[in-house]
């Protein structure tokens, strides 16, 4: 069973910290958001507490807080600080854990590194959010590439919003890659809603078997 999961997406605000939750609420697992970029609103570590019906303590705290809603080198350098790699090592737990990075792939925690940098070193599974609308099939194509240039595991695609059924077809034929299953929008979103359409739109065994 994969104990260790990676959520990513094509892009910032798409949803990934909705599915992180409905993720490891579904595992029963432990949540990790290591760099947060942005004080002043809830935080993704927040929502997840507040969405993932997790007992107290599963959602561990965040190597940076960072003030600024921008890119986390960007932020850092805002707050007078630096993040580094080895600052971002990941938990090790016996119980699976949910690892929600910031925004897409490419965006860089310093000058010199970004996030698919420090997955490439940490060599855990990961899981692609991507949206269903227009545009959807570029991105989330390239994303797939990037990850494989990396030798970076991919278990799946995991569509988020509305069913486009072509779109979703066609990104995982030209990106040989497995649909894990789709999270609609929800209205409302709490807790009792995200976790019965996480029952209702994911397979656990494909998700928990890796790639």
């Amino acid at each position: 069973m994969t104990t260790r999961i990676v959520v990513t997406g094509t892009d910032t605000g798409i949803g990934k910290t909705v599915f992180s939750a409905g993720l490891a609420g579904l595992l029963d697992g432990f949540y990790w958001k290591p760099v947060q970029s942005g004080l002043d609103e809830e935080t993704d570590s927040e929502a997840v507490e507040r969405l993932a019906g997790l007992p107290s303590g599963r959602v561990l705290p965040e190597a940076h807080r960072l003030k600024s809603p921008l890119s986390p080198h960007r932020s850092a350098e805002i707050d007078g600080v630096s993040i580094e790699a080895a600052d971002l090592a990941f938990p090790v737990l016996p119980t699976p854990l949910v690892i929600e990075g910031a925004g897409g792939l490419m965006v860089p925690i310093n000058r010199q590194t970004r996030f698919i940098d420090i997955f490439a070193e940490w060599r855990l599974p990961v899981i692609l959010c991507a949206r269903t609308e227009l545009g959807t099939i570029n991105h989330t194509l390239l994303s797939i590439e990037a990850l494989r240039a990396r030798s970076i595991p991919l278990i799946g695609i995991a569509f988020i919003g509305e069913e486009v059924a072509d779109t979703q077809r066609t990104i995982t034929e030209f990106g040989a890659v497995r649909q894990l299953g789709r999270l609609p929008h929800l209205v409302p979103l709490t807790r009792e809603t995200l976790r019965k359409a996480m029952f209702a739109g994911f397979d656990l065994a494909k998700i928990a078997g890796g790639e």
